[in-house]
């Protein structure tokens, strides 16, 4: 393989991945899309179902188990007789893709000369699925159904023929029609970027140039991994993490792994995991095995994503766990729970490669909901508000601040914006002072908000990080934990489960104001130069109090 024009062919399908997740970014209706960027886009192997080239404007968790629901897809279509010209598939299916109901996938294939080629997917978030809960985020759910409406595996379009029947149906479920409708209609307008994408690909190189191109950078990618694998010493490396609680009970639900290096391979296990939960904190298999795939590209983050890069890895996740939810247990915390894994999966590491893992970042996408009836259109609203947060600490650098979630990337909606589609107004929106943990290096700092109503809404929170605020490595501190605060009939009160409350009635006047962690720190804080401590004074990062208690300064 020439390299030159595997490297060429690479960043040409990488390309047509990032125009996909911009085009659906700029033609989307909704602001979770729109503003947000919560989507994805692929390009996936035609036998295999592997993934290809995946944009990179989209959110990471979709980084492997869009690949799981196009191979379950790609099985489906085969029994029926194969994927046909002209076809897309929609799903949402937590259990054989992956995250929560909102996330919603299509699945198309592209044929060269009557052959199938390639494999493209289109995954963007809803901002109503149906369901109890307005924006689908139910802190109290008990099972899937009470989430909003599953979509099995099932031809869109057929032959080139939108099915009107199909998304009637979808429309009829959703509190929000015009704009599910919008966005449906931009997601299948994507796939047309895709495939000009690829004809004009195969039409300069070829299509078995193309076609060996595809199965050796899945080929590199596994070599590139192994390699990276091997210069972890051998050995096993446990780490324990608590959530506080599942929406339903409050007791803390803990969360166990063992990664085992040999060689060139790894093990992850979760054995001693917590089993399947009453509320939302679950995930399917799918969704656990993709939450490990994103911290292993945080820690080698110039391994290409496809396929490839994570053969290397074998993982045992027991039945009836938290991590391995089957119908019908409710998923719509899920975020919560890839958070966790993630850090657990830098806390294991953090033993054995210090130098190259980070502390625990915030930990807590915290979503809160705001929904009714504008008073001033007479239309159903939902606006969906994610956390921005600290990261944590490495050996190189201290943790970013007000950083959009790892697991997701999502963005926070404009604040303008907000105030204009809904009716409630900023009271404030800082950096959190002291909420990164100290250390050597520092970890970033959370964020902190205050929403005012100023007609009656309804609000929902689905957080976490209470309890068990994100931990420091190499002897960097913890960061500051999660805070929300309802203030209501002119008191201020913090909700039963601390993170966690369901379709609160807020009328004029009354706020929410609420408060991300910060990041872990690495190091020790007395080691830590005194020109940056001074520094994060300046900048509102820590008080006066911490650079004194923590960092020794002034002596």
């Amino acid at each position: 393989m020439n390299p030159v024009t595997l490297a060429v062919v690479r960043g040409s399908l990488e390309q047509i991945a990032d125009e996909m997740d911009l085009h659906l970014i700029h033609a989307a209706i909704s602001p979770i899309i729109s503003e947000t960027n919560d989507c994805a886009h692929g390009i996936f192997h035609p036998a295999t179902g592997e993934t290809i080239a995946q944009g990179r404007y989209g959110l990471p968790v979709f980084l492997a188990y869009m690949q799981f629901a196009v191979q379950n897809v790609l099985k489906i279509a085969e029994a029926e007789g194969g994927f046909r010209p002209g076809d897309v598939w929609v799903m949402n299916d937590p259990y054989l893709g992956g995250s929560h109901l909102q996330d919603v996938q299509l699945i198309a294939p592209y044929f060269v000369e009557g052959t199938l080629f390639a494999i493209m997917a289109s995954t963007g978030h809803w901002m109503d699925i149906g369901g109890n809960v307005p924006g689908g985020w139910a802190p109290k759910a008990q099972e899937i159904h009470q989430e909003g409406i599953i979509i099995p595996p099932v031809k869109l379009i057929e032959g080139g023929r939108l099915n009107t029947a199909l998304v009637k149906m979808f429309t009829a479920n959703v509190r929000l029609p015009d704009q599910i409708a919008g966005d449906l209609n931009a997601m299948t307008n994507v796939f047309t970027v895709g495939e000009r994408g690829l004809a004009a690909l195969v039409a300069k190189f070829g299509r078995e140039v193309v076609t060996d191109c595809l199965d050796a950078m899945i080929e590199r990618s596994e070599r590139q991994m192994r390699s990276y694998i091997e210069e972890i010493p051998d050995g096993t490396y446990r780490f324990d993490d608590f959530i506080d609680n599942d929406g339903i009970t409050d007791e803390p639900i803990k969360l166990t792994v063992a990664i085992t290096v040999e060689g060139s391979s790894m093990h992850v296990d979760f054995t001693g995991s917590a089993g399947t939960t009453a509320g939302p904190i679950n995930i399917s298999r799918n969704t656990a095995v993709s939450s490990c795939y994103v911290a292993l590209k945080h820690i080698f983050p110039d391994v290409p994503v496809n396929g490839g890069t994570f053969r290397p890895i074998r993982f045992t996740i027991p039945e009836r766990t938290l991590l391995s939810a089957e119908y019908p247990a409710a998923v719509g915390g899920y975020l919560e729970v890839v958070g966790r894994v993630i850090d657990m999966l830098f806390g294991a590491l953090a033993q054995a490669i210090p130098d190259r893992v980070p502390a625990a970042f915030f930990g807590t996408i915290g979503v809160l909901t705001v929904s009714g009836v504008h008073p001033r259109t007479g239309s159903y609203f939902v606006g969906v508000f994610p956390y921005p947060g600290g990261y944590g600490a490495s050996r190189a650098s201290d943790g970013l601040v007000n950083a959009t979630p790892p697991q997701s990337m999502a963005n926070f909606m404009s604040l303008e914006l907000s105030e204009h589609r809904f009716p409630l107004r900023f009271e404030y929106f800082a950096l959190r002072e002291d909420s990164g943990g100290a250390g050597l290096h520092r970890g970033g700092c959370g964020t902190s908000y205050g929403l005012a109503m100023t007609s009656e809404c309804i609000v929902s929170v689905l957080g976490d990080r209470v309890d068990h605020p994100p931990f420091g490595i190499a002897g960097g501190g913890p960061a500051k934990p999660s805070e929300v605060v309802f203030h209501t009939d002119g008191r201020n009160w913090t909700p039963a489960l601390r993170s966690k409350q369901e379709k609160e009635v807020l009328r004029a006047g009354d706020a929410i104001r609420v408060a991300s962690p910060g990041g872990g720190g690495f190091g020790d804080p007395r080691q830590r130069d005194r020109a940056a401590v001074q520094r994060d004074l300046e900048l509102g990062y820590i008080s006066r109090e911490t650079a004194e208690r923590d960092y020794g300064v002034p002596q």
